[in-house]
């Protein structure tokens, strides 16, 4: 796994449609208005933001995740419109030994249905398996999210399987989680 490729520098991917690029302090409207949203993390395990100084102090620390080379975040920037922020995609878990890395990504409401998520799961992956060398992307899907596995599966992700009451997330508590999987010898 090249690390160096995700943490030597921040990675721009470029689609003909979409950038998806740092998140700077000058998106903190686009990010407040994403975590400020229930609506946005009904199905995830992130809890809504409804102070804009917490979602700004929040940017802060997608640096600080970057910088100890756990997470990076990008946002997803439509080329139609100017420096708007629709969502966020991010990877995370790095796992060298086992050579997988675990992505998740949501969408502004207004975003939605557009196939933001669908393009931006799609450059992730190019980028993972082409510029990081990862054998396997995986996704932890709540399994009433069918907007979000609709997205896995338009990029040829597998369903794996359910862990049952396998995992903790935040404002949930013990949920049911769906494994969407893609391997390298997949994607290519």
């Amino acid at each position: 796994m090249n690390m160096e490729a995700v943490f030597g520098h921040f990675p721009v991917l470029e689609s003909k449609d979409l950038v998806l690029s740092k998140i700077e302090e000058m998106h903190v409207q686009d990010v407040f208005s994403i975590y400020d949203n229930v609506k946005v993390f009904e199905y995830c395990g992130i809890i809504p933001k409804h102070n804009l100084k917490t979602v700004h102090k929040m940017i802060g620390h997608f640096d600080r995740d970057y910088k100890k080379k756990s997470r990076i975040k990008w946002g997803m920037f439509p080329k139609s419109q100017e420096n708007a922020l629709v969502g966020i995609i991010e990877a995370m878990d790095f796992n060298q030994k086992a050579n997988m890395v675990t992505i998740g990504y949501y969408l502004a409401e207004a975003y939605w249905g557009k196939g933001f998520a669908t393009e931006s799961v799609r450059m992730l992956a190019a980028f993972l398996f082409k510029n990081v060398n990862v054998n396997r992307i995986q996704a932890e899907v709540i399994p009433e999210n069918e907007a979000s596995k609709n997205v896995l599966l338009k990029n040829n992700f597998t369903k794996e399987g359910l862990l049952r009451q396998a995992t903790y997330w935040s404002g949930k508590g013990v949920v049911d989680v769906e494994i969407y999987g893609l391997l390298k010898n997949d994607y290519i």
